[in-house]
């Protein structure tokens, strides 16, 4: 039975609001790090625990959000959440430390956690199903959207105010948030709270010990070197024995605070999976391209972050086009051809040049990008099209996981794989700077000629052609590495172009039915 609520799209926009000031946060802040470490004395390694800790508890959060939903009442903790993430958020705004600002960063991870899932659940729980294509429509502009705003948005208030107000920008809007949540969101029977009969200690102490030490896996290791780090090694080994500890232990119990069983559903598991690759292609582009323009182009922070802007136009306008799709044709073939889309966008990178402009830039972000909805509603429409209503919380919460998890991962393999390619890219063009080579040659000369017109002769005029040789050749090997970053994510895509293929169907406009 659908809750009596108020109009659905009100709703949607009320729970929205919070959600994309809570995405925002994951990506606003990594443009400021210099800026942050700067102001509070801190060296640049140092204030990259201000993103892991947002990331560990936030990821910890995620998957118990369901079961904090159903020991709450998912409105009373839905709100519980925003006012949270909101003090949390102000408090980052007045840190006089870096060791305090790390500490609201993991209480406003902790705070956020339970947005994302809460207002999947909320917003599904909204719509009739033939509705749903729809609803996640709206759940997609925030998904999709906040990671491609935030390094814009962010790198404008560095450059223009102070790091701070990235965080005390979140306290008007959570204010706002709370309101309208309050007045527009009703509980349904299955949202309110429920009786548990016992707090599993076991395994919400293994599903954090194992998605935390995972998170710092993640982020930490390219700093460390991977596994020539024994402190990444050591966390690796606790992230695989805590996750699979907590598979084994939750997977007997009769109340689980994860509902694992979920996965039986072809329906649901497989969806998941492209989630999961969503949230990579999604995370992983939106980081290499800042890097690039920034160390290759010499953009500043604010003018890399809009060459990712005008694509959150381009999806703008496409989800609602495809939120009706969804009801006409097939999740599967809607996803094949997202996967399809962003797949090529990645390989568009090959054409870049070190004389390429910033329109191009933008061109190819926007191919990079518009496949997104393509992805995003329809696999979210199919994972929900047989979750009853009891399991919305539980779903949600698996769906958000698996999401940001891809995000994490993506981020931590793609960056590792660009510095790789930018050494071996680097050997190979040294290796053709030889007097052999007629272009080193005619550059040697020409560069040496050039000095020597500014009264700079001999040997210090070759020393500096020298010089301008290699810095040229370490920019161009910097710019095949990004682009064989980037065939590596469309690989994946198109291959998972193919796979999607073999989804289950979800036949338009059919109607919820309980999972077993």
């Amino acid at each position: 039975m659908m809750p009596q609520q108020k109009n659905p799209y009100l709703v949607s926009v009320a729970v929205s609001i919070a959600t994309f000031m809570e995405i925002l946060d994951t990506t606003i802040v990594n443009v400021a790090l210099a800026h942050i470490a700067g102001s509070l004395g801190a060296g640049t390694d140092e204030s990259t625990w201000v993103l892991t800790s947002y990331l560990v508890s936030n990821g910890i959060v995620l998957p118990l959000s369901g079961w904090l939903s159903s020991l709450m009442g998912r409105k009373k903790f839905f709100i519980a959440c925003i006012i949270g993430f909101t003090v949390a958020s102000f408090l980052c705004g007045i840190s006089t430390s870096l060791p305090m600002l790390i500490v609201c960063r993991l209480f406003q991870g902790i705070a956020g956690g339970g947005l994302q899932p809460s207002q999947q659940a909320i917003i599904k729980d909204s719509f009739p199903a033939k509705k749903l294509g729809m609803a996640f429509a709206i759940t997609g502009a925030t998904a999709v959207l906040a990671p491609i705003i935030g390094p814009t948005l962010g790198g404008y208030i560095t450059d223009n105010f102070s790091w701070r107000w990235i965080f005390f920008m979140n306290v008007p809007v959570g204010i706002i948030a709370v309101i309208l949540v309050k007045f527009l969101v009703y509980d349904s029977s299955f949202a309110k709270k429920s009786k548990t009969a016992s707090i599993d200690y076991i395994g919400l102490g293994l599903v954090t010990l194992g998605l935390g030490a995972l998170q710092i896996f993640l982020d930490k290791g390219e700093q460390n070197d991977w596994f020539d780090s024994s402190f990444i090694i050591i966390f690796a080994i606790i992230a695989v024995m805590g996750i699979l500890g907590a598979i084994y232990w939750i997977s007997k119990q009769k109340q689980p605070i994860i509902k694992l069983q979920l996965f039986k559903l072809r329906s649901f598991s497989m969806p998941c999976i492209m989630l999961f690759f969503v949230g990579f292609a999604i995370y992983s582009s939106s980081a290499l391209l800042p890097m690039l323009v920034q160390s290759d182009f010499g953009y500043d922070a604010t003018l890399s972050g809009l060459v990712l802007s005008p694509a959150g136009l381009a999806v703008i306008i496409m989800l609602p086009i495809v939120g009706k799709l969804v009801g006409k044709v097939h999740a599967k073939y809607l996803i094949a051809f997202g996967m399809f889309i962003n797949g090529i966008g990645m390989f568009l990178t090959g054409f870049i040049t070190p004389q390429t402009d910033y329109t191009t830039f933008v061109l190819v972000r926007i191919v990079q990008i518009m496949g997104m909805p393509f992805l995003f509603v329809p696999a979210s429409t199919l994972a929900f099209s047989r979750i009853s209503e009891a399991d919305s919380n539980n779903a949600s919460a698996i769906v958000s996981l698996m999401r940001n998890l891809g995000g994490s991962i993506g981020i931590s393999l793609v960056s590792s794989y660009l510095t790789n390619c930018k050494q071996i890219e680097q050997a190979h063009l040294v290796s053709k700077l030889t007097t052999d080579s007629t272009g080193y040659r005619d550059a040697l000369v020409n560069y040496t000629h050039t000095i020597n017109n500014l009264g700079v002769v001999g040997a210090q005029a070759q020393t500096s052609a020298l010089g301008h040789i290699y810095q040229e050749l370490v920019t161009q090997s910097s710019i095949l590495a990004f682009r064989d970053a980037y065939d590596l994510v469309g690989t994946i895509l198109l291959i998972l172009a193919v796979l999607a293929l073999f989804m289950p169907k979800n036949p338009p406009h059919k109607e919820e039915i309980k999972a077993r």
